[in-house]
């Protein structure tokens, strides 16, 4: 028996199939209630994100983002973790755009204005937390 031909207009490469496999399984264990908040899942997932984060995949980008300045104790994965939340926010991710304006409004960042402008962006895209952190910027 002869094997029948891929109908599919573009050849598969393995190469593109990982990335989006791991960002997948990553999402996943992340968003699962019973084993996103675990320290090793997450580990696992961070490093799952890395490379769909390198390639410009703006939800990798913007959940590990959010990870490394959240989860990780060191100066370096938090300056990290600033630069891909702030790719993702200029990409348009709302998330990120939130999660970046919320820590530009936090020392060691403390940009009001900056703050102010990513936080809209979210806002505008209907962010209630993002409305909810500019209503408490404009009464300082």
């Amino acid at each position: 028996m002869k094997p029948r031909p891929d109908p599919s207009p573009e050849p598969r490469t393995s190469s593109n199939e990982p990335p989006r496999f791991s960002l997948r399984v990553a999402l996943w264990l992340l968003d699962s209630p019973r084993l996103g908040s675990k320290p090793s899942v997450k580990h696992f997932a961070g490093r799952l994100l890395k490379q769909p984060a390198r390639q410009g995949v703006v939800v990798a980008q913007s959940r590990l983002g959010t990870m490394l300045c959240h989860d990780c104790g060191n100066a370096r994965d938090r300056r990290i973790g600033h630069e891909l939340l702030r790719q993702a926010a200029r990409a348009g991710d709302c998330n990120a755009q939130y999660e970046y304006g919320r820590l530009c409004t936090q020392a060691p960042i403390s940009e009001p204005r900056q703050a102010r402008h990513w936080l809209e962006l979210a806002s505008a895209k209907g962010s209630l937390d993002a409305q909810r952190l500019l209503g408490q910027l404009n009464r300082f």
